[in-house]
C-alpha cells in the first residue's frame, strides 16, 4: 500500500494505469446496471475521463 501511495506522489505509470482502468471499469459498470439513472447519465463521462488519463499516464516514467 505504501509503494502505491509513493507511486502515485512521484508520478510512476504502474499505480496511475490502476486507477485509469479503475475508471474504465467504472464507468462500464454505470453503464449496464439498470438502477439508477444518474450513474447511467454519468458512466459516459467517467469511462471518457479513465480512458483519457490513460493515455496521459501512458507518457509516464516507470
Amino acid at each position: 500500500m505504501n509503494d502505491f501511495i509513493n507511486g502515485l506522489l512521484r508520478l510512476r505509470r504502474g499505480p496511475w494505469e490502476m486507477v485509469a482502468t479503475v475508471l474504465i471499469a467504472l464507468g462500464v459498470v454505470m453503464l449496464m446496471q439498470p438502477i439508477a439513472l444518474v450513474l447511467f447519465t454519468y458512466s459516459f463521462l467517467v469511462t471518457l475521463i479513465g480512458t483519457v488519463m490513460f493515455i496521459v499516464v501512458s507518457h509516464f516514467p516507470e
